[in-house]
């Protein structure tokens, strides 16, 4: 008895059987060997007739011929000698490889195709921040950002606020890191920007002066968080900077709620757009509504 490959039915004969097959497609799946034309119903037993004969195909390819091998030394040896190994160094902004990194940065070098690169100046960058900072920097943006108070002139809203909080406007000489909280905080009744503080931590207006039992034989350590300097007016530097002291303000991003420590630190972090909170360009509208409008901060 002959039986349909894949119905039920089954015939006396060979060529019944064949010719159902073929009037309905009946026949079943079959698998090829690799390598002959044999075929057969089964997976198990196309591999076991390759297996036998040694009939499975290569499947290692050459990286730029399509030629295949049996196995990765083999490949290996086929494009050491062709010298067929397909490129693996990118172009960082086109689609086209290198074999050395030395030709890839030739290519970029002569088309200007870094990624981070600056056409007017002609300068690469290692990452799209640096890129970012050079294209803010008065070389491209000038100094268009000024005091309030004594009209200095600044490239970004950063430096407008480190002036001020530092005390260094003349025309300012009350203003500092404390007064301009109090002052922001009070018009910023939301805690948009700052952080409501139970008291002003006083210690924050000490000034520190190091001695000598600061240095450790080799670097004048700073005993709050063991960073080493070359020099005693270095470490005190340190000491009376913003680093150690409370942090007074946060970003305006609910996602983000990092805090900072003075409010240019803040206007810094949001120039960069880090998180995307506001674009640089409003960063810098948002100094006069700070420091000199007397309604409620909004960003």
């Amino acid at each position: 008895m002959y039986d349909c490959e894949t119905c039920p039915r089954y015939f006396n004969s060979w060529y019944a059987c064949r010719q159902h097959m073929n009037d309905t497609g009946h026949w079943g799946v079959r698998y090829e060997c690799e390598t002959c034309d044999d075929q057969f119903l089964t997976q198990w037993e196309v591999k076991e007739h390759m297996d036998d004969y040694r009939h499975h195909a290569p499947k290692i390819p050459c990286e730029t011929c399509g030629r295949k091998f049996y196995n990765q030394t083999s490949a290996d040896q086929h494009m050491n000698a062709m010298d067929h190994w397909a490129p693996t160094w990118p172009c960082e902004t086109c689609t086209q490889m290198f074999h050395t990194e030395g030709a890839a940065e030739q290519h970029m070098q002569a088309k200007s195709h870094y990624k981070n690169y600056c056409h007017p100046c002609n300068r690469r960058f290692d990452t799209e921040n640096n890129l970012k900072m050079h294209l803010s920097s008065k070389i491209h943006r000038g100094q268009d950002i000024f005091c309030p108070f004594c009209n200095a002139a600044f490239t970004t809203a950063t430096g407008v606020a480190h002036h001020l909080e530092t005390g260094s406007c003349k025309r300012a000489t009350g203003l500092n890191r404390e007064t301009i909280y109090k002052f922001v905080r009070s018009r910023d009744t939301q805690g948009v920007i700052t952080r409501k503080l139970l008291e002003w931590n006083e210690d924050d207006n000490i000034q520190y002066k190091a001695n000598s039992r600061a240095y450790n034989g080799a670097y004048w350590e700073c005993y709050l968080c063991h960073r080493e300097f070359n020099s005693l007016t270095a470490l005190n530097q340190h000491l009376n900077s913003p680093v150690h002291k409370q942090k007074l303000y946060h970003c305006p991003n609910a996602k983000c709620r990092k805090q900072f420590v003075t409010i240019a630190a803040l206007f810094n972090h949001l120039e960069s757009e880090s998180c995307a909170f506001m674009r640089f360009e409003k960063v810098q509208r948002q100094v006069q509504n700070v420091f000199r409008d007397q309604r409620a901060i909004a960003f």
